[in-house]
């Protein structure tokens, strides 16, 4: 019986569907926040006096700070936008995979 409802799952094209835009969706979200992170990565190896320059003349925060924060900034917001789709778009189509799979 549990062969069967696999079998009949992953044969579906809301399951494929599910899967192929979820998988596509992770993966480009993944890509942006490697992008960003190890762009600062980079920056802290290669950008030393760059990133160790002061802002404005006679003050005391350096570039790191700002681009730091924002790296962090950037995970909260990605990672919200994945949560936001994947409450909303995924959660509905595994809704109406649920439903076809019962009938």
């Amino acid at each position: 019986m549990r062969d069967d409802l696999v079998t009949q799952i992953s044969a579906s094209p809301t399951y494929q569907k599910l899967v192929k835009t979820r998988s596509s969706y992770g993966w480009m979200l993944t890509a942006l926040m490697m992008i960003v992170y190890y762009g600062f990565i980079l920056l802290v190896a290669y950008a030393k006096p760059f990133m160790g320059s002061r802002i404005h003349e006679g003050g005391v925060l350096t570039w790191a700070m700002p681009i730091g924060i924002f790296v962090l900034v950037f995970t909260v917001i990605i990672t919200g936008i994945y949560v936001r789709r994947a409450n909303s778009e995924f959660d509905d189509l595994t809704e109406k995979l649920r439903k076809e799979v019962q009938q």
